[in-house]
């Protein structure tokens, strides 16, 4: 013992006095002991009645909505775990800390700032680096040096240099919930006609949100559905449309260890980036303005570098975007048999073609890197799901869990849940036996981002003749600000050459089905019924397509998206308009087929999810959709007694130097590496690490796609980190939940402020947060 209180003296005076935080011999870390953190935690760490419950913990999942953290069970963990606050307190998604937790759409992010600042993830602001990305060159006068934020990220110095992210980018900002689950399903069972029961819940998801948001244009409402279609929500939401870039790491930091890492520990990667807020002087969201203020949450997260250690209380509120734990065991098997090998396959060959380009010129170039990433991450993602299903007791699981669903269906008194268990497998079976030509014809369809405005233009100008409240969902007047915000963004965003390239790949691949199975691809090229269609062929009609299309023009896009009437969109000679015409009359029959099944599935498959309740008792979240919800846990590696740094739940800033080769993605800035050389960590070192400074950490949390850029909270509330990965192994939990293998990778914030502080010059924003630069 004597031996750890002067490791204790030395490490303090080294970093420059430590951490504030109180320091015992539990704090020594992999340099100081040949055990592993956990075995010396145990053995010395301070007294805590709850540290042996969280420490033999295994969390079953659950990505929680807000009201279910009443449940008997989360009130008792939490009580055994030592958590300060009740879990009840997360029950009000309008109180703090859950009413500082934004939507970006896709990714989420927290206030930490009553200025608006916010925190989310690196690789959530690709396409704002992107849109303020220039291929330029300074060589011509008047001509603008090129720019690549992509690669060398951004710091506004004071907010007059923060920058807009992109038109089309939003901060959804939670104003209320209601439950309307009476008003959308109530006789529905009377209608006979499944497509007149779509139209009729489809009529009632309008009606709800036109009285959300009548004389209130600064909101906006969405009805979200749960359990299948057995539960709906009403949410309000404040649509904040200026949202600007303030502070950016360097690609080297934001993403390194790149596609090597990716899904991988242990890691070392920087994953946060910072926007901002702006609305009206009255308070309001505003179309982007230079008069725009930043806006005054109500409620902001406070971010503390006290930081945590191995099977300390973590959780994460976001917004998850889908998972599949109350599919049948059939659709499952499906995914096993077909979809997934399928679906790999085709994102290998975009990964291909997205890497051919990577030597382009300096515009193509960085769309292509973008593109690649993106597209590698998914690869990986749908592979680890596939491995983790083969290879795991999941489908056995998945098959037991049906059968007593299924039991209990056949039980008296639940006839009309068998009857409809029954019915939702026969719908089910057809669409598995059609699955390949369907994924073809939607992919071929959704080919080209010329061929998908084209149809969306169709839409719109089809649908404006119709009264507003008879519109489909998504091309109502609410709905065109959005699309023209997205018309803007376009041609940032556009490249000619990958979106010929991804749509000549498509097209190839729908070549391969028998010629039965593919009538459309014949009218969309358009060539007479039993022409050949070949390579030279499809090359031949591109070259002459993408030559002459006239939709690149901006000002043509918009005025077509706003006032475009049917006449003249039949009239156009633009290529890809008049292709979108040819197929029109498939794609509404596909649409026609595709509600029709909806209006099946709106009875049925409620009941399988109420057999899943009642045979796990009740306690089931519902599958991710996008909204609001609430995971929690333990901070944990793998291999907590293993005495190997890999095994840990933490890494440090040292073990960059030995994996920084200079080359990308192992290429950290020169500047962070002197600093780690020299370990100038100052206050955001750890004693628990050897006085180390943290990077990432492991919890045991249960995420899914969505939650990136969600924040890791203390028990107290506080700002610990940022989820920002999983491990490959526990991808399959998207599935169905296996606490062995699921980890959840998190940013520590103390790597966060450290970055910010001694390496970008960051300052201001670190005093914006409440805390005070320490180097």
């Amino acid at each position: 013992m004597k031996r750890n209180a002067i490791l204790i003296g030395l490490l303090a005076a080294a970093c420059g006095g430590g951490n504030k935080q109180a320091v015992t011999t539990s704090d020594l870390g992999p340099s100081s002991s040949p055990s592993s953190p956990a075995q010396v935690e145990a053995a010395t760490r301070p007294a805590d009645p709850n540290f042996g419950f969280r420490k033999q913990y295994e969390n079953p999942g659950g990505m929680w909505m807000p009201a279910q953290m009443t449940l008997p069970q989360h009130v008792d963990t939490f009580k055994k775990m030592g958590v300060p606050m009740s879990a009840e307190v997360l029950s009000d998604p309008l109180s703090h800390p859950l009413a500082a937790i934004v939507s970006l759409g896709g990714c989420t992010a927290s206030f930490v700032s009553p200025d608006g600042l916010i925190v989310t993830n690196h690789h959530c602001v690709q396409g704002s680096l992107l849109y303020n990305s220039s291929k330029g060159g300074g060589k011509n006068p008047g001509e603008k040096p090129a720019v690549n934020l992509v690669e060398n990220g951004f710091l506004a110095k004071t907010r007059g240099e923060e920058i807009l992210a992109s038109p089309s980018q939003r901060v959804m900002v939670v104003q209320s919930y209601k439950d309307i689950t009476k008003e959308m399903r109530d006789g529905l069972d009377k209608i006979k006609d499944p497509i007149k029961r779509k139209d009729e819940s489809e009529k009632r998801y309008k009606q709800q949100i036109a009285a959300c948001e009548k004389d209130r244009p600064w909101l906006r409402c969405s009805v979200s559905g749960f359990f299948r279609g057995g539960q709906y929500q009403l949410i309000e939401m404040l649509e904040i449309k200026d949202v600007r870039l303030v502070y950016v790491p360097h690609r080297a930091v934001g993403n390194y260890g790149g596609e090597i890492d990716n899904w991988a520990w242990p890691r070392h990667t920087g994953d946060f980036a910072f926007y901002r807020a702006y609305v009206g002087k009255d308070g309001k969201p505003a179309e982007h303005s230079p008069d725009n203020i930043p806006f005054k949450p109500q409620h902001w997260l406070k971010v503390t570098t006290a930081g945590l250690k191995s099977g300390d209380f973590v959780m994460v509120t976001g917004y998850p975007g889908m998972t599949s734990r109350t599919e049948t065991a059939s659709e499952i098997q499906h995914d096993v048999e077909w979809f997934l090998p399928y679906y790999i396959q085709f994102m290998e060959e975009k990964y291909k073609l997205a890497e051919s380009h990577l030597g382009d010129n300096s515009d193509t170039a960085v769309k292509a890197t973008t593109m690649k990433q993106s597209v590698q991450n998914g690869i990986e993602k749908y592979q680890g799901i596939l491995e983790g299903l083969k290879k795991s007791d999941i489908l056995e699981r998945k098959a037991d869990l049906d059968k007593r669903v299924k039991e209990w269906a056949a039980q008296p008194g639940n006839e009309a849940h068998k009857a409809a268990i029954e019915k939702q497998e026969q719908i089910l079976a057809a669409k598995f036996r059609t699955a390949r030509v369907d994924f073809e014809q939607k992919y071929t369809f959704g080919g080209s981002k010329l061929l998908t405005t084209s149809l969306s233009l169709t839409r719109w100008a089809e649908e404006r003749t119709k009264k507003d409240m008879d519109r489909k969902p998504g091309y109502q007047e609410r709905d065109l600000p959005r699309a023209t915000a997205g018309a803007k963004s376009f041609a940032r965003l556009f490249d000619r050459t990958l979106d010929r390239e991804s749509f000549r790949m498509q097209l190839l691949r729908a070549t391969q089905l028998p010629e039965a199975d593919r009538p459309w691809l014949a009218a969309l090229l358009d060539v007479k019924k039993g022409t050949k269609i070949d390579e030279a062929l499809i090359d031949k009609t591109l070259d002459g397509w993408y030559k002459a299309t006239t939709l690149e023009d901006e000002k043509l896009r918009i005025e077509l998206l706003t006032k475009g009437t049917t006449k003249q969109i039949k009239a156009s000679k633009d290529p890809f308009i008049k292709a979108a015409q040819r197929i029109w009359a498939t794609y509404k029959a596909v649409e026609k087929k595709d509600d029709a099944k909806a209006g099946e599935l709106l009875l049925v498959t409620p009941s399988y999810v109420e057999g899943m309740k009642a045979v796990l008792g009740g306690a089931l979240a519902p599958d991710a959709n996008g909204t609001l919800r609430i995971t929690y846990g333990t901070v944990k590696s793998f291999k907590p007694d293993s005495k190997s740094a890999d095994d840990w739940a933490f890494t440090t800033a040292s073990q960059i130097l030995p994996k920084n080769s200079g080359k990308e993605p192992f290429d950290a800035p020169a500047k962070q590496t002197a600093l780690i050389t020299s370990k100038k960590f100052g206050p955001y070192a750890d004693l628990a690490l050897g006085g180390d400074l943290p990077i990432d950490f492991l919890s045991d949390l249960d995420i899914t796609g969505g939650n990136s850029g969600s924040p890791t909270l203390n028990d107290k509330g506080e700002l610990v980190g940022l989820a920002f990965d999983g491990t490959k192994e526990g991808l399959a939990s998207d599935v169905l939940f296996n606490t062995k293998t699921t980890r959840t990778i998190h940013v520590d914030a103390r790597y966060m402020i450290w970055q910010m502080d001694a390496v970008d010059g960051a300052d201001h924003l670190v005093k914006e947060m409440g805390l005070q630069p320490q180097l």
